[in-house]
């Protein structure tokens, strides 16, 4: 297990570029199964989660090819449908979340699915149900051994199109439907479909394949099922949590940083919600310019003067990944926070990491919690942690490097699942952080 020291207390200074959507790469690297034409990808990012299932599709005889820095060729052509049912994919896929999606296309393609219960985060229940019971609706048949936690799903004469309400808006869950939608016969409806900009991404990469998906950015997806797609090239949006983890990181340390090429049109509601932090950023082009804190950042109350509340919701509400990014910049503001996390009930007992640095927060139940902002009166102090899941890890990493004396936080992979080459990226801006 690797550790970082970080030495806090400092500011930083300089551009840091964010790394490619690692939730859009999750979608789109399943998606090349849809097809056995070549489809490039660009700006996939270097994180494990992402590796993984590079390395998932390769073992299922996905063809691939490293072209540079991000960017990779896929050819579907002779897909393996055998390794499914090997034990070493039940250890493989189950290791990653995103794994789920999958099944979809290859349901779509090949007429089967199967699927060990995927690993991921330690946050709570994360269920599965939505994307089986879309499966279902298109005329998939569905089994689950409840002894080894394996999913399936087969439909031996194809899908069918059909008009679905979904019962929650889940962006995973919409991604595997549309992706087997696409290869249905006739049209299928999705209402209450996730609208947020990596599934934007997913539907305009599978038109330029040949798909016939309309709706795109509402709740109502409407697809024209055909015969079969072809290849294309497609490039992943900047990660819109990484920009935001680099705003708080910016907020927390007093630091002048600029974050470079932001996509600044597929942020909603990011820039004002930190600016309802007391946080100041400018748009540069497409920049985001964040000055030194020196005097802090007061938090704005709601309009009759009562505590801010920060919630998540589906897009475009605010994005679930962000809040724990939210909690400790809130830590130092002038003024008090309500966080309000509603997807997850585990997602916020990292607090007591924050309150033994010496927070002031009251964890009210598994899904809210009071943060009251020192202001920077009381600089939080150095602490040894463990990074219980990705956007935890890296909150608790802000903490640190805002922090009074050295720090050491644990179990590092998990930040490395979702943040490139973090530490020598860090570094690159005055940052004091070692890898052990």
């Amino acid at each position: 297990m690797g550790i970082f020291k970080i030495e806090g207390g400092a500011s930083l200074k300089g551009e840091i570029t964010p790394q490619g959507a690692k939730n859009e790469a999750l979608q789109i690297l399943c998606a090349v199964l849809l097809t056995p034409e070549i489809v490039t990808i660009n700006n996939i990012p270097d994180i494990i989660d992402i590796n993984k299932l590079i390395t998932l599709l390769g073992n299922l005889g996905v063809k691939i090819q490293k072209n540079g820095p991000g960017s990779y060729t896929f050819q579907s052509d002779e897909v393996n449908m055998g390794y499914l049912e090997t034990e070493a994919f039940k250890k493989e896929g189950g290791s990653l979340r995103g794994s789920i999606m999958i099944v979809g296309p290859l349901l779509a393609r090949f007429g089967k699915g199967y699927i060990p219960k995927p690993g991921g985060d330690k946050i709570g229940r994360r269920r599965l149900d939505t994307h089986f019971e879309g499966f279902i609706n298109l005329g998939a048949k569905f089994r689950y051994n409840r002894e080894d936690h394996f999913y399936g799903v087969e439909a031996p004469e194809g899908l069918t199109g059909a008009a679905m309400l979904l019962d929650e808006a889940s962006v995973t869950g919409t991604a595997n439907i549309v992706m087997a939608a696409v290869l249905a016969k006739g049209i299928t409806t999705v209402y209450n479909a996730a609208c947020e900009p990596y599934l934007q991404q997913l539907c305009k990469m599978l038109n330029s394949m040949g798909a016939k998906i309309t709706g795109v950015g509402s709740n109502l997806l409407t697809i024209e099922g055909v015969e079969s797609l072809g290849g294309c090239e497609h490039r992943i949006l900047p990660d819109m949590v990484e920009i935001g983890s680099w705003i708080g990181l910016a907020a927390m340390t007093k630091s002048e940083i600029t974050i470079k090429n932001v996509s600044w049109d597929n942020l909603g509601l990011i820039p004002n919600t930190f600016r309802k932090l007391g946080i100041t950023l400018e748009r540069r082009g497409d920049d985001i310019y964040i000055p030194a804190h020196t005097n802090g950042y007061e938090v704005k109350t709601d309009i009759d003067g009562s505590i801010l509340t920060i919630a998540d919701a589906p897009w475009p509400g605010f994005t679930p990944d962000l809040l724990s990014i939210v909690l400790v910049i809130a830590t130092q503001a002038k003024g008090d926070v309500l966080i309000h996390q509603k997807m997850f009930e585990s997602r916020l007992f990292f607090v007591d990491k924050l309150i033994d640095m010496g927070a002031k927060i009251m964890l009210c139940d598994p899904h809210r919690a009071v943060v009251m902002g020192h202001n920077f009166e009381s600089q939080l102090k150095a602490t040894t942690m463990s990074s219980p899941d990705i956007r935890a890890g890296i909150s608790l990493l802000i903490a640190a490097l805002s922090a009074k004396g050295t720090s050491t936080i644990q179990n590092i992979e998990q930040i490395d699942r979702g943040y490139e080459r973090i530490d020598e990226r860090l570094r690159a801006i005055g940052a004091k952080i070692v890898r052990e």
